[in-house]
């Protein structure tokens, strides 16, 4: 475009490159409100310390904004081009978010999925990073496509790109209303199965362990399983659970994970499959809310392998989520379950967003999104909190 170009009254897409700096986006402001332009839409990114800035304008007729501009750029040092938008442009309807989550994300992984989204119809619009530590993650906005057929090419190409987990979700409202955060606890909150660890104490750790494996794995009816397990303990000195309690450990992040969603807002929930005597000590030590697990029966300081009270089994826990949720007064749609075993299907699905946790292949095949990375801390980026935030409230409050 040259000097002598008069802008009509049109709109014109301005872009603005070069060294970001203080004062670019106040300079551009003043020289578009003295004109009498109007702004319809901006966006801007800082990337390395360069700036990148889109702005589109209607401009009045009769008033020639390309000399203004093009002084300030070079009195500036950024480089200012044009282009007149031809044809209006429409609201755009409501997209889809595509989070990417691996322990490394290059250009091959980023490649794998603007494919796989492209040949489902979708085009990416924006791209945003959530963290780089302790993995690296992504956040795409996508237009158009169909989100079904979107998920599906996205889940196949992942299938052949191991390290990469990927998680599509309606943009709008209900991304950014969810609540209330209900979570398995073995193998998801803790890195271990609590009935396992109490058996192992007592002396029948093999035999458990094999029962519980098949149980998660949904071979066995989960109930007749973990009553089955429960009788193999009966005799055991009921201070086991303190023993257990010492032992379990902690996935890596919950405590960031507990401690963010309490800076949001959230309300927390834990529904096992384990024992309430050792979930208790977990969920007072990490401030959660709600707790709900089996109870073995003790007689005289002894177990008797007997369950006491309701089972808390696959249709147990969803049932518990609904009662959970209705206690705090959050709709089912603006509530995350976090599980990993086949005792957790039903509770994903019943939740407005399932995450399966390093799940099982018949978890993650019925679970809204799927993540396989050793941080429970990393279910925040599927909520699109950055790790910067994390950090910058941790540092906040000298955590």
């Amino acid at each position: 475009m040259t000097d002598d170009v008069r802008l009509e009254t049109r709109t014109v897409l301005v872009r603005v490159t070069g060294r970001d700096q203080p004062g670019i986006t106040a300079g551009l402001m003043r020289i578009l409100d003295e004109a009498g332009a109007d702004l319809e839409d901006m966006e801007q990114v800082v990337l390395h310390g360069r700036l990148s800035l889109g702005l589109e304008v209607t401009v009045p007729g009769g008033r020639d904004l390309l000399k203004e501009l093009l002084l300030f750029g070079w009195e500036r040092e950024v480089e200012i081009d044009f282009e007149v938008a031809e044809e209006p442009v429409e609201l755009r309807p409501l997209g889809h978010v595509v989070t990417i989550v691996g322990e490394r994300l290059g250009p091959d992984a980023l490649g794998m999925v603007a494919n796989a989204v492209a040949a489902s119809g979708g085009n990416i619009e924006r791209i945003a990073r959530l963290a780089r530590f302790p993995v690296w993650s992504y956040e795409l906005l996508v237009a158009g496509g169909d989100p079904a057929a979107i998920r599906t090419s996205l889940l196949s190409a992942c299938a052949h790109h191991q390290g990469v987990e990927v998680a599509v979700q309606a943009e709008g409202l209900s991304r950014r209303a969810q609540r209330l955060v209900v979570m398995d606890v073995d193998s998801t909150l803790i890195q271990d199965e609590v009935i396992d660890l109490v058996a192992e104490e007592a002396g029948v750790g093999a035999e458990v362990a094999e029962l519980t494996e098949r149980a998660m794995a949904g071979e066995l009816d989960y109930e007749t399983s973990l009553r089955e397990r429960a009788r193999l303990l009966a005799g055991t000195d009921a201070g086991v659970f303190e023993l257990v309690a010492d032992r379990v450990r902690l996935t890596p992040g919950a405590a960031t994970f507990i401690r963010t969603l309490k800076r949001l807002g959230f309300a927390t929930a834990v529904v096992s499959g384990g024992f309430i005597e050792v979930v208790e000590p977990l969920r007072r030590r990490l401030g959660i809310d709600h707790a709900h697990a089996n109870s073995l029966e003790v007689i005289d300081g002894r177990i008797t392998g007997e369950l006491v009270g309701e089972v808390v089994d696959r249709a147990g826990k969803a049932q518990l989520l609904e009662r959970i949720a209705a206690d705090e007064g959050v709709p089912l749609e603006q509530v995350v379950a976090i599980g990993d075993g086949a005792n957790d299907v039903d509770m994903l699905a019943v939740a407005g967003l399932g995450i399966a946790f390093n799940a099982r292949s018949v978890v993650r095949e019925a679970a809204d999104a799927s993540l396989s990375v050793p941080y429970l801390d990393a279910v925040l980026f599927l909520l699109g909190v950055s790790r910067e935030e994390i950090e910058a409230a941790d540092a906040a409050d000298g955590v």
